[in-house]
């Protein structure tokens, strides 16, 4: 008597149902699974997987934007296509003070929060800070430091604009002018957490390691590294996003025991955290 095998080729599958399956994996992933043979490439491709690893809520987020014009949505056409122009190109939200876009291995959302939009102890003062335009920021103006003894800079966001139940890692993205003093002079005080909460509170330098000048005060602390679009990064801290736990995230620095000048804040990013 012939028995029937409970393994099921999933090449019968229809196309919809094993679009539905992928959408329960990584987008890499998806992208991975879609050479294992022309129906799966099929599926991989389709707008109803993309929909669902896109934000439940891009839509709202795309109508922020005033850099998503409607000639760059023209040349989108499909959702896959909308999923990687989103990773590879930043958009200004929220008067271009907040600049969005999506971690591509996992589709998880990113932030940085422009200097427009922080709160900068004296930015209001001409004396102390200008504002001006950069050729290497992705918004309007900058905050560029001219002289202050109180370097105090906040930044805050709503943890639901976050994705849900995701590490991520807070970072000061600046630059310092070849003048740049004062920074390594005394630690400056990081702190992260929900406002009314616990914080968490660390000890980091501003002034690269190599640029240090002869500072004891930085000695075996977090000095900033160089990224790929030659702006310096210094991580403020780390927040798990958990469901529930709604609030608004606040990232702080803190140093007020030098003169300082020559700091250039293009803004605090907020980004998934990976560990390779």
């Amino acid at each position: 008597m012939e028995t029937k095998s409970s393994e099921v080729d999933l090449e019968e599958l229809p196309e919809g149902c094993i679009a539905n399956i992928l959408s329960f994996t990584t987008p890499l992933d998806a992208c991975k699974l879609s050479v294992v043979s022309k129906t799966f490439r099929s599926a991989a491709d389709s707008d109803d997987l993309w929909d669902k690893l896109l934000p439940s809520d891009y839509h709202s987020i795309i109508s922020r934007s005033s850099s998503f014009s409607s000639s760059s949505s023209s040349l989108i056409s499909s959702k896959k296509q909308l999923y990687f122009h989103l990773c590879h190109n930043p958009i200004l939200i929220d008067d271009s003070k907040k600049s969005f876009w999506l971690e591509k291995r996992s589709g998880k959302k990113c932030y940085m929060i422009g200097a427009r939009d922080l709160m900068i102890a004296w930015g209001g003062t001409h004396l102390f800070w200008q504002w001006k335009y950069h050729i290497g920021s992705r918004f309007p103006e900058v905050a560029e430091l001219r002289f202050v003894w109180r370097l105090e800079i906040c930044g805050k966001i709503d943890t639901s604009m976050l994705s849900p139940e995701t590490s991520y890692v807070t970072y000061l993205v600046f630059r310092l002018r070849e003048d740049a003093a004062g920074l390594d002079s005394y630690a400056t005080e990081v702190s992260i957490g929900i406002v009314g909460g616990e914080k968490h509170k660390a000890s980091i330098c501003l002034m690269p390691e190599v640029d240090q000048r002869q500072s004891r005060s930085c000695v075996g602390l977090l000095c900033p590294k160089r990224r790929q679009d030659l702006w310096l990064e210094i991580e403020i801290g780390e927040y798990l996003n958990r469901i529930g736990e709604d609030g608004e995230l606040e990232m702080s620095l803190l140093e007020m025991n030098a003169p300082k000048t020559g700091l250039i804040v293009q803004g605090i990013e907020i980004r998934p955290k990976f560990i390779e």
